[in-house]
């Protein structure tokens, strides 16, 4: 889940923040990429600056710069709560992400001045009339790359009111957290996706020259053993000249007896008759339809099914042998 909070100064934006973290979410700013800039400038964090530096972000790279950039801190697996959402393109280049919700924090202007004066910034205006000149610069403007504040918070999914009695406060975030979560639905990989991504995984410690093959083979939805090709255990790898064939890039389907390297799918058989696991009733997943020789292997092995992500050169007798066979044979395309 990927909350966004925007709304006028002092709304309560950051008291919700806080208890968002305290909650696991990991907060990010948008301030944050104009402050990094503004230190490289070596200019104060006044609010001027801020405004003056995001404008010139935004016109030098393009209106949804900010948030891009903020974007690149994401990391999988992760709740975010991203704050100081200012215009429109920035909530434009967010909603890019399917679990991005934007909420606006609503709070009057009286009181959205005392908690300004409380806070005791430098910079900050001093009376309610220029406080109020400040909302007005910030509420909207005809240069696209300018804070537009009320446009930002009319794209808002949803809103929050903050009165100042800080448990009300929680109780309207836990509330809304339990609608949203009822909303967004995590993308989890379906199980074949699951294990060709990892067959695909597999694959990258293979030692061939010509081509990067692995297998995995699962039974009751486990993984019983994996394979990549590659030359035998205790002899020269392949990517160090032990197969003359595959170091002489030999043309497919020649001088097959001079190769010395075994199959992803063989080794992944041989791997589970070595550690005497019962491969019987087995589904493997390789990254490519299997060869004759390694058709013959998983047929004799008793596995029930072949999912495979690529088809092999010359694969076409191996899928109708495993077909005869009473083999399940499956492509699923993982890229």
């Amino acid at each position: 889940m990927i909350i966004g909070l925007t709304g006028k100064n002092c709304a309560g934006k950051t008291t919700i923040a806080e208890y968002l973290v305290r909650k696991g979410f990991v907060y990010l700013s948008l301030s944050d990429v104009i402050r990094d800039a503004l230190t490289t400038d070596s200019k104060e964090f006044t609010r001027e600056n801020m405004i003056d530096k995001g404008n010139a972000l935004r016109a030098a790279h393009g209106p949804g710069y900010i948030a891009s950039k903020t974007m690149e801190k994401f990391q999988p697996g992760k709740n975010y709560v991203i704050d100081s959402i200012r215009n429109p393109n920035e909530v434009a280049e967010l909603k890019t992400l399917d679990s991005f919700i934007l909420i606006n924090v609503i709070s009057d202007d009286k009181t959205r001045f005392e908690r300004m004066k409380n806070r005791m910034r430098p910079g900050d205006p001093s009376t309610f009339e220029e406080f109020m000149r400040y909302e007005q610069l910030e509420a909207g403007s005809d240069n696209v790359n300018a804070q537009q504040m009320d446009e930002t918070c009319r794209m808002a999914h949803e809103s929050i009111r903050n009165n100042d009695i800080i448990e009300e406060l929680y109780n309207d975030i836990d509330l809304l957290l339990r609608r949203l979560l009822k909303k967004i639905k995590s993308k989890r990989p379906s199980w074949d996706e699951y294990f060709m991504n990892i067959a695909k995984v597999v694959a990258s410690r293979s030692n061939c020259m010509k081509r990067h093959v692995a297998a995995v083979i699962v039974k009751d939805g486990r993984i019983i053993s994996t394979g990549y090709n590659g030359t035998p255990r205790k002899t020269r790898n392949c990517d160090e000249g032990g197969c003359p064939r595959c170091n002489s890039f030999a043309e497919s389907g020649t001088k097959l007896e001079e190769c010395l390297c075994s199959h992803g799918e063989e080794n992944a058989i041989v791997q589970a008759s070595y550690h005497g696991i019962s491969i019987k009733e087995s589904v493997i997943y390789t990254t490519f339809s299997p060869c004759l020789i390694c058709t013959k292997m998983i047929i004799n092995a008793g596995i029930a099914e072949v999912v495979f992500n690529s088809k092999y050169p010359m694969s076409e007798l191996s899928i109708a042998l495993l077909t005869e066979a009473g083999v399940k044979v499956r492509e699923v395309r993982v890229d």
